[in-house]
């Protein structure tokens, strides 16, 4: 069994009387410690997979496995603690709060966390180490995503899930922060998946998960991944 399973996954929505599949009968598989890119167009059901997968929200029908448990079964108490213990989310938009240093927007994470890593080790190793005490305001773009990240991974998740991460940011930066989670990915055996609309960067994964209209309609493995520092968009 593979460390990940979508099987049959519907997400349904009802406004009214019309209803509307995010997902429809969605399959797919991930291997432990893989980074995997999953592509497709606005309103594919990228999000609505990453977020059933992060426990955020709930399928209609069809199970998601994680490490051979069942999360569609799980209880609201059950979900909270695989979101805290399992799950570390980077997006788009950094949410950071405002009136901590970059360092206490990490160690805040940490705080509810079964065996986090050090803060300051993981800001450190994300290029941060002069920027420990500067607030979100005084951080640019790039840095704050960098906190973000740093965030996401002193958690020490088995799961790092990311949700447009370099939308917000211009092409140097994003090529950084890219760079940043494949090598998160290799280093701490960590399970990285990169929800992007941007097909360019497939080749950088060992797996590409393409969705279109709220399925999961192909998947390449790649033996042999490109770093991102050879990829050009």
């Amino acid at each position: 069994m593979s460390y990940i399973e979508f099987k049959d996954v519907v997400k349904e929505y009802k406004m009214g009387e019309v209803s509307i599949k995010a997902l429809d009968k969605t399959n797919f598989q991930i291997e432990k410690g893989e980074l995997v890119v999953i592509v497709g167009p606005s309103g594919a059901g990228k999000t609505t997979a990453l977020n059933i997968l992060g426990g955020m929200d709930s399928a209609t029908s069809g199970s998601v496995i994680v490490a051979n448990k069942n999360i569609t079964k799980y209880k609201n108490k059950e979900l909270i603690k695989y979101r805290r213990e399992d799950i570390g989310f980077v997006f788009q938009f950094y949410n950071l709060v405002q009136n901590l240093t970059a360092l206490e927007n990490v160690e805040l994470a940490t705080q509810i966390c079964k065996k986090p890593l050090n803060p300051k080790d993981i800001l450190i190793k994300v290029g941060l180490e002069n920027r420990l005490k500067n607030f979100p305001a005084q951080l640019s773009g790039g840095e704050q995503q960098r906190v973000a990240i740093a965030r996401a991974i002193a958690k020490n998740p088995k799961l790092l899930l990311c949700d447009e991460p370099t939308g917000a940011l211009d092409y140097k930066t994003g090529k950084q922060i890219l760079k940043l989670l494949q090598d998160t990915c290799r280093k701490e055996k960590m399970t990285v998946i990169i929800i992007t609309h941007n097909t360019a960067l497939t080749p950088m994964a060992d797996r590409v998960i393409h969705f279109k209209n709220g399925t999961a309609q192909n998947i390449e493995i790649n033996q042999n991944p490109t770093p991102i520092e050879e990829i050009e968009w």
